[in-house]
């Protein structure tokens, strides 16, 4: 995201600018499969002297955040995800079960701007998941970044959409997840309401990351004006096991207009 590449000056002025938090978050589970052999460390090794990772190269923001799936809410993951603003509408970006060089790639998202979503045919919409509850409770981060460049991050993304597909089920923070990835890959969608993720799924996260929810919570509260209406926010509801409270500026289109 652009936003991000003009804020990094600030990263050198650290010492007078609070920072979103960071940690190590190991990978979930560990695959099947033998110890790599001497052989293919050297192809390894040969590969990265030699060709190109110019598609991973520029991926270089970095969110965390948390999904449900849309078809199961109670399955939920924490989602790390690593990408690539393409232009001021559309980014993509890798998912993964933790920040390490071990962690396994579980999925892909793509998010466009509301500008772009409104151009969708009507029966693409049902894909996309809304970002405004992700982002006005706080649960959706960009880790290390000085505060004021990951508030206008967030800024910059309101009422944007989010296409996510899990292709691996690595339930970190839930349960052991899946070894491989097994079975069909899963739309995932968004917490829209305080109350829809599971008991300890962010708490694990901000304990692992030392990051305050509640705190980007209150950081963002400047933000809550600019939030309009969006589809899928209602998608979801009455669907877990808990009590829900709506969280203020998370509004279903259907109900604003």
């Amino acid at each position: 995201m652009e936003i991000q590449r003009t804020a990094l000056p600030l990263a050198f002025v650290g010492t007078l600018a609070a920072c979103t938090g960071m940690g190590t978050v190991a990978p979930s589970v560990s695959p099947q499969g033998s110890a790599e052999s001497t052989k293919t460390n050297v192809l390894e090794a040969g590969a990265a002297a030699l060709q190109s990772n110019a598609p991973v190269g520029g991926m270089d923001i970095y969110l965390v955040g948390f999904h449900p799936m849309k078809n199961d809410p109670n399955h939920q993951m924490e989602a790390h995800h690593f990408c690539r603003q393409m232009n001021e509408d559309f980014a993509q970006c890798a998912l993964f079960d933790g920040n390490t060089a071990g962690a396994n790639l579980t999925g892909v998202e793509y998010i466009i701007s509301e500008r772009l979503f409104e151009q969708l045919p009507r029966r693409e919409r049902q894909y996309w998941h809304p970002h405004n509850g992700e982002i006005l409770s706080g649960q959706l981060v960009a880790p290390n970044l000085p505060n004021i460049a990951e508030h206008e991050l967030m800024k910059s993304k309101m009422n944007s959409y989010g296409k996510t597909w899990h292709t691996w089920q690595s339930e970190n923070g839930m349960q052991p997840g899946d070894r491989l990835p097994y079975g069909p890959p899963m739309l995932a969608w968004s917490f829209n309401r305080d109350g829809e993720a599971q008991p300890g799924l962010v708490e694990t996260r901000d304990r692992e990351m030392h990051i305050s929810t509640a705190d980007r919570r209150r950081a963002r509260q400047d933000l809550v004006p600019t939030a309009r209406p969006q589809e899928g926010v209602d998608a979801l509801k009455g669907k877990f096991p808990r009590p829900t409270q709506d969280i203020p500026g998370v509004v279903d289109k259907r109900i604003g207009r």
